[in-house]
């Protein structure tokens, strides 16, 4: 099953055949001063700087997320994913929990963008799934129940179907839906990783939908966080996951390591392209703090 994401130009296919896809993360202002700042000063420089970096390291779609208390997000979501289309031709996933927000950002973004997110509670369901019908977008649905993040993977997996179903009955084809099955830090429980694992591979066998995951939940309060979500990327790409909203600048390398190793990179082609890329980029940033 394929999950088509376009901009302008550019098509990425989301698919268990086909390379992972990296969804850039940094362009959201949580735990990012700078970025704020920024945005509470109308300062798209900055914005441009973020979306540049993370193509150039290899992110093929954009998280675009501005939740700050000192913003008019609905305002000002549609003059940064303005900003971000005319920097970079990536498709776009637009970023928020409020339907008003998200409705701003889809009215600009370019081609066939993605929603993040969607969960199974009956509120977000009826006001999400008719924004993401009516615009011909793909959403991502969150494994989140009426009674918040399930215990366990066959919980999560019947929040997934109930997500499917959902927007099936509204028109919206399982190829538009990509389930997250939720990651929690393995720090606080250590089972958390094995059951998001095994949530992944019920969901693959029933459903055979493109999955997504926010890995670096998996390490929080971990010391060398890096190791932690290189190693359980692996493991969840392995089990069935096919795109990530994560950091390419971080995670790229081991990405397009996974990808070779699991048969995706005809005579390793694209895993010696991003090495020689990066490695130029490296000597570049360095040279410009230098």
């Amino acid at each position: 099953m394929h999950t088509i994401l376009r901009s302008e130009k550019k098509e990425i296919v989301i698919g268990i055949d086909k390379p992972f896809v990296i969804i850039g993360e940094k362009i959201n202002p949580t735990g990012m001063k700078k970025l704020g700042q920024a945005l509470v000063d109308g300062n798209m420089e900055y914005v441009i700087q973020l979306a540049q970096r993370q193509v150039a390291w290899g992110a093929d779609v954009l998280d675009v997320n501005i939740g700050h208390p000192q913003l008019d997000e609905v305002s000002v979501m549609p003059v940064v994913v303005d900003a971000v289309k005319a920097a970079v031709d990536v498709p776009l996933c637009i970023d928020s929990n409020d339907p008003k927000i998200l409705e701003a950002g889809l009215r600009n973004a370019p081609g066939k963008p993605l929603v993040n997110s969607v969960n199974g509670e009956e509120k977000q369901l009826a006001s999400v799934l008719p924004l993401v019908k009516e615009r011909g977008a793909a959403v991502i649905g969150l494994t989140i129940g009426e009674e918040g993040i399930p215990a366990t993977a066959e919980e999560r997996l019947a929040v997934a179907g109930h997500i499917i179903e959902r927007a099936a009955k509204m028109g919206i084809p399982a190829e538009d839906i990509i389930i997250d099955p939720l990651v929690m830090t393995v720090g606080h429980n250590s089972k958390a990783a094995t059951i998001t694992l095994m949530a992944i591979e019920l969901i693959r066998k029933e459903f055979g939908v493109n999955m997504s995951l926010g890995a670096s939940n998996v390490s929080f309060g971990l010391p060398d966080r890096h190791s932690v979500n290189s190693a359980f990327l692996a493991l969840a790409i392995q089990a069935g996951v096919t795109c990530s909203i994560t950091d390419p600048i971080k995670l790229g390398s081991s990405i397009r390591a996974i990808d070779l190793l699991l048969g995706r990179d005809a005579n390793s082609m694209r895993y010696l392209k991003y090495f020689r890329t990066t490695e130029k980029l490296r000597e570049q940033e360095a040279s410009a703090k230098a």
